[in-house]
């Protein structure tokens, strides 16, 4: 028997059902994330979610927000996980802990610290001894608090999430590892349930089928698909086999979807992201939803029930319906289990007895539906049944009256209104039905009833049936049964869009609706007044002149520099015949920009490849190099496709070279083409004997194998005055896997076009270049160049955080000159300003959404000393993909403002990041926040 269906567990789970105090629970969570949120607002979204239905959050403990630096730890203030969890308490939510280590969300590295990157020696999310220890380091911090907070033991922890969707990243040893993970979180004392999620359903690959690790969900589908209850009754059905019930930790936030998860016998349902936040400071990741790279937005938004700012959507209001129609049927729905459907709706068997059937239109347009027949008789039989295109109504069919207890022995035949709450009240039962179109309910008893049909329609019954119809269009409907002595069944009958908005039923049966929470207040400007100051932008912010590395350079966090920005400097020294035509970047991330002496070089985003900046005008033989570098984010996600989604990839840059010759090299190779079983091996030798090979362009030859594997081999003479030789191959090259004089390089793909050849070539000697390409038709194009240079020397390197950053422009503050708010700001290509702005807060302490308008900007913001957004205005061929939310606007939290009379300050890093275009800033438009 698994550990968490033994007798006296407090969570107790089963193929059937998941038990809290032996009572089976619907667990309808939310995602709700302390570490995106101010602490003065923790309580008001956790009350915002409870009161739109939600009885549980799920949250993340990111492991880089509480060690940012190697030993150096923080549960303080905005990090007070346990505070959180007490108030998660407090306000009646049960919670599923996601300690990780890795917890992916969009987070900078997926939370895993930046200092674990530059250990080459970790294995990262593997079963390796040295990872392994460093988790061991995080789990005694955070398990021991985790527990505290368990339920039954003062807290509401009911499940306690190890890792996070291992089946997407290359593990070798899953049993191995989650089985480590696992014994590290019973040392530390959990005992409610521990869990596993598959993303991509590797079930196996994700918890290593490990004991007492409970595999979950995570499904993220088209919510229309029509196929998609089939596949998740599939891993109900495996999960029942192993004595586990389908629990669905993160999908969409549509309830339409969510009813179509409960339709298959989900007890855990878990939206991710219905309250959503924000990546303050630096924190968000770099990923893969750009095809191949994006980057996070500081608004972490996925359009959820309540917005980063705390308003509520309508979406909310969907989740409490679905929550009163959850309670409705209780313990009989949290142990119902799916039925064969057929060709018909969906359906479960309740615990108690009859059937809840769930009528999913996935079409884009309405249709007539017959849920059921009766001996012939069709049902529903004086109305018509209309499938709502998006919508995904539960109709109960056989569901015996003393479900609610009610006496009388009585029958809910069938109802093609959605039942969304049974109240008792004195001496009667309130039942409370709602539909978009046509309503019709059958009950029967055992003996003769007396009806009141008040506003409903009554058809012919016989003996002790009775059946009613009404209209949505009806503000409210109401018929009354008398069943037994001194008991009536009253039936209340509503629209959908009155029921949405049900907010609550007294003792008298009175139904009280509200209105949809306001969204946001009309714009209007607070009290500002700005103040600009320039900045030399080859003078670093770091406040000190950074620490000489040398001739050769690395990555930032190899010189401990985990977040924020770089500065590196470096001096170039070319020839007088051979002045530079532009400059290569090695391995360059996340965004660089690149200063040779006064002379902006431009700006660039290119995922950790290297990248070719050209130098147009070119008059010096020498320049001092800067290269201002901002750690946008570590991919929260692997990926293979850029150097920087790997998951270990590392941020900066590896080398600087200034080109001084362009050599074509598209012409001449010799050519071969290979059979299966040919050893690539024999062709890469310098000595190989290729003289009676075909001479063609590269990838020139035609043939009709597909894929045909084909050898280009060519010699190169390298100049005698450079010390850097760079390959390029732009355009198609998907497969082409190159050596240089023996030695493997890798392989040229399009995103990473760029190849090192300098360890392995001498100055004036012939390099042998041999290409191996697996071609297909339309593959095989574009041009291969070789980048002569001279590499930059002398290097220097110094960073800075959030502090820095606002020490420096508090030392620039006393040059800034005001300057008029209703104007636009222009900086010219390459410059660098401090925005000043002291502004009153009117609005209650609510905070503000601030967007802005402009072009080739990049603006950093800080309010107050904590900062709030990053944005990249639209503009340049070099801006990336953005991707989470708003990439035009930031939120200032009312919870960080200062009390009145202070004036609060807002102060913004501004860079001009366009070479050719100068950066534009529009006046900000203040947008204030409003209570709901």
């Amino acid at each position: 028997m698994p550990l968490s269906a033994s007798q006296d567990a407090v969570i107790r789970l089963s193929p059937e059902a998941l038990r809290i105090h032996g009572k089976s629970e619907i667990v309808l969570c939310a995602s709700l994330f302390y570490f995106r949120l101010p602490r003065g607002t923790w309580k008001d979204r956790l009350h915002k979610i409870k009161r739109f239905g939600y009885n549980a959050i799920d949250v993340y403990f990111p492991w880089n927000h509480h060690e940012s630096e190697e030993g150096v730890w923080d549960f303080t203030g905005e990090k007070d996980v346990g505070q959180f969890l007490q108030e998660a308490a407090e306000a009646g939510l049960w919670v599923i802990a996601r300690p990780g280590p890795y917890i992916c969300s969009e987070w900078d590295g997926g939370a895993l610290p930046a200092y674990l990157l530059a250990q080459a020696h970790v294995q990262l999310r593997q079963n390796d001894p040295a990872y392994l220890q460093h988790v061991a380091r995080w789990y005694a911090q955070i398990m021991p608090i985790i527990r505290k907070y368990e339920e039954g033991q003062g807290g509401s922890v009911i499940a306690v999430q190890l890792e996070n969707e291992l089946d997407f990243y290359p593990c070798a040893d899953p049993h191995g590892y989650i089985s480590a993970l696992r014994d590290m979180a019973l040392q530390h004392g959990i005992s409610v349930p521990l869990i596993a999620c598959a993303g991509q359903g590797g079930l196996l690959e994700a918890s290593g089928f490990v004991e007492q690790v409970v595999p979950t969900c995570n499904f993220y589908p088209n919510d229309r698909d029509p196929v998609f209850v089939e596949k998740v009754r599939t891993y109900q059905a495996r999960l029942a086999e192993r004595g586990y019930p389908l629990l669905v930790t993160e999908t969409n936030r549509s309830h339409f979807l969510l009813r179509r998860l409960l339709s298959a016998g989900a007890k855990l349902l878990g939206p991710y992201l219905q309250a959503s936040g924000t990546n303050f400071g630096f924190t968000n990741a770099a990923n893969n939803w750009g095809n191949p790279l994006s980057f996070l937005t500081s608004d972490y938004d996925f359009h959820g029930m309540i917005s980063p700012e705390g308003h509520i959507r309508q979406e909310a209001y969907e989740g409490r319906l679905q929550q009163r129609v959850i309670q409705t049927y209780g313990c009989s729905l949290a142990e119902a289990v799916p039925t064969a459907s057929g060709a018909g709706p969906d359906r479960l068997a309740l615990k108690h007895g009859g059937e809840l059937l769930f009528l999913a239109n996935v079409d884009e347009n309405d249709a007539q539906a017959d849920i059921a027949s009766e001996a012939d008789a069709p049902i529903p039989a004086y109305s018509k049944l209309v499938a709502v295109s998006g919508h995904c109504p539960i109709l109960p069919l056989q569901v015996p009256l003393h479900t609610w207890g009610i006496p009388g022995g009585g029958m809910l035949d069938y109802a093609t209104a959605e039942l969304l709450q049974v109240q008792q009240l004195d001496g009667r039962t309130l039942l409370v039905f709602h539909t978009a179109g046509e309503g019709e309910i059958r009950l029967s008893f055992e003996q003769d009833v007396r009806l009141e049909p008040g506003a409903m329609q009554e058809h012919e019954g016989t003996g002790g049936q009775v059946t009613l119809t009404f209209q949505a269009a009806e503000q409210e409907a109401r018929a009354w049964l008398h069943i037994a002595v001194d008991h009536v069944i009253e039936i209340v009958g509503m629209s959908r869009d009155r029921a949405l908005l049900l907010e609550s039923i007294d003792a008298d049966g009175q139904l009280h609706i509200e209105s949809y929470a306001q969204q946001a207040a009309e714009p209007h400007e607070p009290e500002i007044s700005w103040a600009l100051s320039d900045v030399d932008p080859l003078l670093s912010m770091a406040g000190k002149g950074g620490k000489r590395i040398g001739d050769a350079v690395d990555f930032l966090e190899k010189n401990g520099i985990y977040r924020g920005f770089a500065w590196y400097t470096a001096q170039w020294a070319g020839l007088t015949a051979n002045r530079c035509q532009g400059f290569l970047l090695h391995q360059a991330s996340d965004v660089i920009s690149l200063y040779a002496g006064d002379t902006y070089v431009g700006t660039i985003a290119p995922g950790g490849a290297s990248c070719y900046l050209p130098l147009e005008d070119a008059d010096a033989d020498e320049y001092n190099l800067t290269a201002r570098v901002e750690i946008w984010g570590h991919t929260n996600f692997h990926d293979t496709n850029l150097p920087a989604l790997h998951l270990n990839s590392l941020k900066g840059l590896t080398g600087l070279t200034g080109v001084t010759h362009e050599i074509n090299l598209m012409q001449n190779w010799r050519f071969k083409q290979l059979q299966a079983g040919d050893e690539k091996a024999a062709y890469v030798l310098s000595e190989l004997d290729d003289e009676a090979w075909p001479l063609v362009s590269a990838g020139g030859w035609l043939s009709a194998d597909q894929p045909a594997h084909h050898c280009y081999r060519k010699q190169v003479r390298l100049s005698g005055e450079a010390d850097s030789w760079v390959l390029h191959a732009p355009g198609n090259f998907t497969y082409a896997y190159v050596y240089v004089n023996g030695y493997p390089l890798g392989q040229v793909n399009p995103l990473n076009p760029y190849v090192d050849l300098t360890p392995y070539v001498k100055r004036g000697e012939t390099a042998q270049l041999t290409f191996f390409l697996d071609k297909t038709y339309g593959q095989i194009s574009g041009h291969i160049t070789l980048y002569e240079g001279i590499a930059a020397r002398a290097w220097s390197l110094a960073g800075c955080q959030e502090e820095g950053l606002l020490q420096h422009a508090l030392a620039s503050q006393a040059s800034a000159k005001p300057t008029e708010a209703h104007k636009s700001l222009k900086l010219k290509p390459g410059a660098v300003a401090w925005l000043y702005g002291e502004l009153q807060d009117d609005n209650d302490g609510l905070g503000w959404r601030v967007y802005a308008v402009g072009a080739n900007m990049k603006l950093t913001v800080f309010l107050n000393g904590h900062l709030v957004g990053r944005l990249w205005l639209p503009g340049g061929a070099n801006r990336p993909i953005f991707r989470g939310g708003s990439d035009n606007s930031f939120y200032l939290p009312g919870a960080w403002f200062h009390n009145q009379p202070e004036a609060s300050r807002l102060v913004i890093l501004l860079e001009a990041v366009s070479k050719d275009e100068e950066a534009s800033l529009e006046p900000l438009r203040f947008i204030p926040v409003s209570a709901s």
